[in-house]
């Protein structure tokens, strides 16, 4: 299939939708060395359902796709019954991000879909057990997340994958899209690292550097591409995409509402754009400055602009 139809199937039309990305609460059963939520799983208490479905009510005037995530949100036994709700009010897309560990039960993940949801988003952030399981902090989290994937391959629904992308894992990003596109994953997304919560903590074994991240993202992209599957990128600015420009997603993330535990964000990509990125002198001058976001700010913060060479090519039109 062509990946233009495939990414149609995956993200259905996104300019045309706004999404609102629901954390139903900071409680995890893995403990990722990057998890940009940190400690908030030993301080913020979960939603309750009522409070869920009230924050699904309020925001269907203005959204139709939904996100729920958290923390871990299946490690609450009330997703199925959110699901419905979602589904009751309208919201057409219905996505579930997740750790993906619950998933190894098929009899759950058929609860799931008869519930309404239609998009699953598992992570994956290494290409074997031994990898994965050490940044996940969790010993049987790769099995039983491949697992998950297997189980809703079979059951024919669309897997939208995160790969963080972190130190250890750089030199794998190539054979995690190989695993991934194998398995049969629609889109293969890879995320730089934001250097927040505990990723700044540990942020000398976590953070890499751009330079060593791009020709690494450059195969990454070019198999699942290959495999005739969407490849997706976050937090990777321009100067290190060339020739694989189209992947980020800056290009086309929809319109999104955040509800963060008592924090709402009316539109996370003025958010984003505006608090959570930065661009430098070197942007100044770069042709490319109308489509990029730059960096997470931390990065240069702590390693500099010196990475950073502005492009001189004509950039992607404005649409």
């Amino acid at each position: 299939m062509d990946e233009t139809i495939l990414h149609a199937v995956a993200d259905q039309a996104l300019g045309a939708t706004r999404k609102l990305d629901l954390k139903v609460g900071f409680r995890c059963n893995n403990h990722c060395t990057f998890c940009v939520q940190g400690d908030k799983r030993d301080h913020t208490a979960d939603l309750t359902t009522d409070e869920v479905k009230e924050r699904l009510e309020k925001a269907r005037s203005q959204c139709d796709r939904l996100v729920l995530t958290g923390g871990e949100a299946t490690i609450r036994d009330d997703i199925p019954e959110i699901a419905k709700h979602a589904r009751s009010l309208g919201y057409h897309t219905i996505q579930l991000q997740t750790n993906g560990r619950r998933l190894a039960y098929r009899n759950y993940c058929e609860t799931l879909i008869a519930a309404g949801v239609n998009r699953f988003n598992p992570s994956i952030h290494g290409h074997i057990a031994s990898l994965h399981d050490k940044l996940t902090g969790s010993r049987g989290a790769f099995d039983q997340a491949i697992r998950g994937i297997q189980n809703l391959v079979a059951l024919r629904q669309i897997v939208l994958t995160q790969t963080v992308i972190v130190r250890d894992n750089v030199p794998h990003l190539p054979e995690i899209a190989q695993l991934l596109v194998q398995l049969g994953v629609v889109q293969v997304q890879f995320a730089f690292v934001h250097a927040i919560g505990t990723a700044a903590a540990t942020w000398d074994e976590t953070v890499p550097r751009y330079r060593d991240v791009a020709p690494q993202v450059a195969i990454a992209v070019d198999r699942v591409r290959a495999a005739r599957r969407t490849a997706v990128t976050e937090a990777i600015p321009f100067c290190f995409l060339h020739g694989r420009e189209t992947a980020a997603c800056e290009l086309r993330t929809p319109s999104t509402m955040v509800y963060d535990g008592q924090i709402t964000i009316g539109d996370y990509g003025k958010y984003r754009f505006e608090e959570g990125k930065i661009r430098g002198p070197v942007c100044e001058t770069c042709t490319w400055n109308v489509r990029c976001e730059g960096p997470w700010r931390e990065y240069p913060a702590r390693f500099g602009w010196e990475e950073f060479v502005a492009r001189t090519d004509p950039p992607l039109p404005v649409t």
